[in-house]
């Protein structure tokens, strides 16, 4: 079993992601970061005016690689995810990160429920929307902290790529998720995570589980 987590960049994916698998509670459940997907080498013509990568594009990511990996772990296989290194934007090269074999996987990434096939994979899709002066100051601090970013080049690729590409690409995705989740997570969190440990109890022991909505349907209401 998949569950997908999208939102924009800042809107607390990860933080959300780990939440549930905190409250949850269960070692039968893994996570795996979209972000470890991003293509070795960025595509030219999606660079921005300033010669800049344009990593909020959807072709930004190794969408080949990511269906592949989903595949098999939810044949309940156990995958090597690659390692991107944010601060010099690049992959490592022969470095990756075991993933699974897990009963429920959990993943989030800003393109999660952009592809089709990734959608038929997923049981559950989440979408969180935040506004966006919270999703550029949770980005602004994290670039800065993290990644090694001036607030100058942080501010600059906001308005070159992010604020574009989430209206384009992003936001759209809203339409495909099952619930949607504000600001305030804690509860959604919660439910989410006392939704999976049932789930959990009734899965078999083996992870080649077929879709059974009845059994899947998540109410945030």
């Amino acid at each position: 079993m998949i569950i997908g987590i999208a939102g924009g960049s800042g809107s607390g994916k990860t933080t959300f992601a780990k939440k549930v698998l905190a409250l949850a509670d269960s070692e039968h459940i893994g996570i795996l970061a979209m972000d470890s997907y991003y293509k070795p080498i960025q595509p030219k013509q999606h660079y921005t005016e300033s010669g800049k990568p344009n990593f909020d594009h959807p072709e930004a990511f190794d969408w080949d690689l990511l269906i592949d990996h989903l595949a098999q772990l939810k044949m309940g296989n156990r995958i090597d995810a690659p390692i991107y290194n944010f601060t010099e934007n690049k992959r490592e090269s022969g470095q990756t990160t075991p993933v699974g074999p897990c009963r429920i996987l959990v993943l989030e990434g800003i393109f999660s429920l952009f592809h089709q096939d990734i959608r038929s994979l997923l049981d559950i899709k989440c979408f969180l929307q935040v506004d966006a002066d919270i999703r550029f100051t949770r980005r602004l601090h994290r670039d800065i902290k993290s990644r090694g970013r001036s607030v100058q080049s942080v501010i600059d690729q906001y308005y070159e790529t992010v604020r574009p590409m989430y209206q384009k690409f992003l936001d759209p995705q809203r339409q495909y998720a099952d619930f949607i989740v504000g600001e305030e997570t804690d509860t959604a969190a919660e439910i989410l995570a006392a939704r999976l440990r049932e789930l959990i109890e009734k899965l078999p022991l083996n992870t080649q589980i077929p879709k059974k909505e009845t059994d899947l349907n998540v109410s945030l209401q």
